[in-house]
């Protein structure tokens, strides 16, 4: 028999939720032959890299939607790596949730709407599960415009110049790929639509949804302006460094061409027997040294 659990069932036996932790292509097979589950839709629930979808089959609603890993790595930057997936069986009689890894909000869901008696229907628990998945991006999001402030602070604060390559890539890499996983939800949004749900639970939805897709566009403009900002001034600075090894390569390129003629071991060289020779020459470098000051001042190089 599978490996999963009744989480709640109806005082009048209308309907159940049965959760589904990590389990093998038999264990839901058997389940699928139970419950009238597609076999198609079984096998997208064994997928980890599969997408944001919405399906009916057996005059059941299949859907998958993925959520936010809060145990991610702090390096992870795809879908993959920075979401998990959960797949969601709806009928009027029975909600199954199948997953690979625990979701954190099932508890939540259990222990303010389930046990407060706010879920009266199958439909009632759909909604709230879907509502979830979207809320799992929200504190991230907090977190990612934490991290664009810090970034931001150290690109135009900071006196001295620190590498901040690779943070920013990671903080535009985790701010795309959350937006079009919400961007991709949007399918389930539209045929949840379709349903005959309750209105209010749907706007609440609609609602977090547009603040959800609003907070991460604000977020990826601005990830990918400041990485634009911060290669502007990586550039500048870079330019500032030319700039003054071009002026002081401006100032010795005559001096050292004048050492080099008189480095040159002709015998017949009439200045190095001159008695003023040496003092004749080092007045000329201190002119041509002075001519060229002048020049870059009245430029405004210096």
């Amino acid at each position: 028999m599978p490996v999963h659990k009744t989480l709640f069932t109806a005082p009048d036996k209308s309907w159940e939720w049965i959760d589904v932790e990590n389990p093998t292509a038999d264990e839901l097979q058997e389940l699928g032959q139970k419950y009238g589950l597609h076999p198609s839709s079984l096998r997208d629930c064994l997928q980890p890299e599969h997408l944001p979808k919405y399906e009916i089959a057996n005059n059941i609603v299949f859907i998958i939607t993925r959520i936010f890993d809060t145990k991610a790595h702090i390096e992870a930057d795809t879908i993959q790596e920075l979401t998990n997936k959960v797949s969601i069986f709806y009928h009027e009689q029975f909600v199954i949730t199948v997953h690979k890894y625990p979701v954190e909000f099932i508890p939540e869901i259990i222990e303010k709407y389930i046990e407060t008696g706010q879920i009266k229907k199958s439909s009632n628990l759909l909604t709230r599960l879907v509502r979830a998945a979207f809320r799992t991006f929200a504190v991230p999001a907090d977190k990612l415009a934490d991290d664009l402030d810090y970034y931001e602070t150290k690109t135009f604060l900071q006196a001295k110049p620190v590498s901040l390559t690779k943070g920013l890539y990671h903080l535009k890499r985790k701010v795309a790929v959350s937006k079009r996983v919400i961007k991709l939800s949007e399918v389930i949004l539209d045929h949840l639509r379709l349903q005959k749900l309750s209105s209010t639970e749907m706007q609440d939805m609609q609602d977090l949804y547009v603040h959800m897709t609003t907070l991460y566009d604000e977020l990826n403009d601005s990830a990918n302006h400041l990485v634009n900002v911060y290669i502007s001034l990586s550039s500048q600075r870079t330019n500032e460094v030319m700039r003054v090894l071009t002026i002081f390569s401006v100032f010795f390129m005559p001096l050292t061409f004048i050492v080099g003629i008189y480095g040159m071991n002709f015998k017949f060289m009439p200045e190095l027997y001159s008695v003023y020779g040496y003092p004749l020459i080092m007045l000329v470098m201190l002119l041509i040294t002075a001519v060229i000051y002048m020049w870059f001042r009245r430029k405004g190089w210096l």
